[in-house]
């Protein structure tokens, strides 16, 4: 079992930054491929960003590629999503999301992930 928090959020206006946390409990993080998604109000989930479980691969969105970073620490268990020149189309909430067995081609679909986090509130005003 994996228990995700997310914090970090917030409202920033146009242009400014926001950097998102997700802690997980449980001894097998480093075990774990990381994502970060997002769903706006009407709007399905939709795929930000993903970490491989190494860190040696990271995934994006067009939408948000050259803005946004995903990292994550190991010794802290967390993964966070640097957030740089957001737009008002950035807001809404964001979720974490984790699970050992999403392959490279499945990143970006939500139902490969097991574990979710319970979401963080980013509003950009404009």
């Amino acid at each position: 079992q994996v228990q995700l928090v997310e914090s970090g959020g917030g409202l920033v206006q146009a242009g400014g930054s926001l950097r998102l946390s997700c802690a997980a409990s449980g001894r097998t993080f480093s075990s774990y491929a990381m994502g970060w998604f997002r769903q706006a109000p009407g709007k399905e989930r939709e795929f930000v960003a993903a970490i491989s479980w190494n860190g040696g691969n990271r995934y994006y969105a067009d939408s948000v590629k050259d803005r946004f970073t995903i990292s994550r620490d190991y010794a802290k268990n967390t993964v966070y999503l640097q957030m740089n020149s957001l737009k008002p189309e950035d807001t809404a909430v964001y979720y974490c999301a984790a699970d050992d067995g999403v392959s490279r081609k499945r990143v970006g679909v939500p139902d490969e992930y097991d574990y979710w986090g319970q979401g963080t509130q980013v509003t950009v005003s404009s």
